[in-house]
């Protein structure tokens, strides 16, 4: 147990890894914007660091940063989302093995999985993650070694019952991962509940400022740990310096950035249930939500993303995307700005014509945490050119 485990959250996320710099007492570690780093001779590295594809003070930082966060052991720190994802797969899985995933799942993860790695042999079911049934039949004896979960669904909002999926999981002696990038670690940590690894894009909320790209994996097992590090060093997509130190920056705020992202998202949310134009609307913070109380017992609050279907169809949806001016049309989510997306062509392009297609008249909103009373104004102008 490490001094950081008894600490608050936004005690561990101000203070861990983040250590004043020894020369000269900057509160702020610096910045190392270094690709090699000199020896005392030959194999005598000082403090471990050779090369920065190997190791970096920065990164180390940071993955310090995101296991104490995460509840986990270990942490590593990639250069996107996807290469942390592609670095665990290859660490815990073999040609043959089966991946038991969301039918909701985010398309790039979808992508990766069905794609690319499956070239490489790894085959997958998508299968509806909230019901847990569903996901007992899909796990096939002997073969499926992971179970992909991620909860709130991008962009469905469906929740998973994590303890149970990781019983079944562990039954079939296969890792329960989570992808935990909608919640965050300050709402939501699923290796409490059970599940193996935890992976981000931290270029979303735990960045959450749009501006430095990367990936997390965050597990407690030494051996599946020591897989995953050596991947990360062998292949090398590692978060570079600057990236690392700006997601540092962000963590840092974490906490208060997701109770305005909470509180914004709960009061639009309720306001879209008002609207005539509107045919459902999918935030687990919702009463009226399937997976409210689950929410309610696995999330310390219920986050900033929202989906919302038009009764109009597709042009309705299309139309309000291209309509708000505080609300920027654009991909990605979880920064300090509102973000509105139409996922069919946008963010899940990639799956349409599958089972993981997304409904053409649905947008998904990222709801920063400007004033509340700006995007309601925002939305009702959206909304209004629906009815002209």
């Amino acid at each position: 147990m490490t001094h950081f485990d008894a600490q608050g959250f936004n005690t561990r996320a101000i203070h861990a890894g983040q250590t004043p710099d020894p020369t000269t007492g900057a509160v702020i570690p610096p910045l190392y914007q270094t690709t090699t780093f000199a020896q005392d001779g030959i194999g005598k590295l000082r403090n471990g660091y050779e090369y920065g594809r190997g190791t970096n003070p920065t990164r180390d930082s940071l993955q310090t940063q995101l296991a104490a966060l995460e509840g986990g052991a270990h942490a590593f720190s990639f250069a996107s989302g996807l290469a942390a994802e592609d670095a665990l797969i290859r660490a815990a899985l073999r040609p043959g093995d089966h991946i038991v995933l969301g039918n909701d799942a985010y398309g790039g993860t979808y992508r990766l999985i069905n794609r690319v790695l499956a070239d490489w042999g790894v085959t997958n079911s998508a299968v509806d993650m909230a019901d847990v049934d569903a996901v007992s039949a899909a796990i096939a004896g002997g073969n499926t070694k992971m179970v992909w979960v991620e909860t709130p669904s991008n962009p469905m909002m469906k929740i998973t019952d994590i303890a149970a999926i990781a019983q079944l999981a562990h039954d079939a002696s296969a890792l329960l991962v989570v992808d935990n990038t909608f919640a965050s670690p300050y709402l939501q940590q699923p290796l409490t509940f059970g599940a193996d690894v935890v992976v981000h894009s931290t270029t979303k909320y735990i960045g959450g400022h749009s501006d430095a790209s990367g990936g997390a994996v965050i597990v407690n097992d030494g051996e599946l740990a020591e897989k995953v590090g050596f991947i990360q060093f062998a292949v090398g997509a590692v978060s570079a310096p600057m990236e690392a130190w700006l997601t540092t920056r962000g963590l840092k705020t974490l906490g208060v950035r997701m109770d305005r992202h909470s509180s914004n998202a709960a009061t639009i949310a309720q306001w879209l249930l008002e609207q005539d134009e509107v045919e459902n609307v999918y935030y687990p913070g919702l009463a009226k939500h399937p997976g409210h109380d689950l929410a309610a017992a696995q999330m310390k609050s219920f986050g900033g993303m929202i989906s919302v279907t038009f009764k109009g169809g597709p042009e309705a949806a299309k139309k309000v995307a291209e309509s708000t001016s505080v609300f920027t049309l654009a991909e990605s989510l979880g920064g300090i700005e509102s973000l509105m997306n139409y996922p069919s062509d946008m963010t899940h392009a990639s799956v349409k014509g599958t089972e993981l297609a997304v409904p053409e008249n649905l947008i998904r909103l990222s709801v920063g945490i400007e004033d509340v009373e700006d995007l309601l104004a925002d939305l009702e102008h959206a909304l209004a050119t629906l009815r002209s």
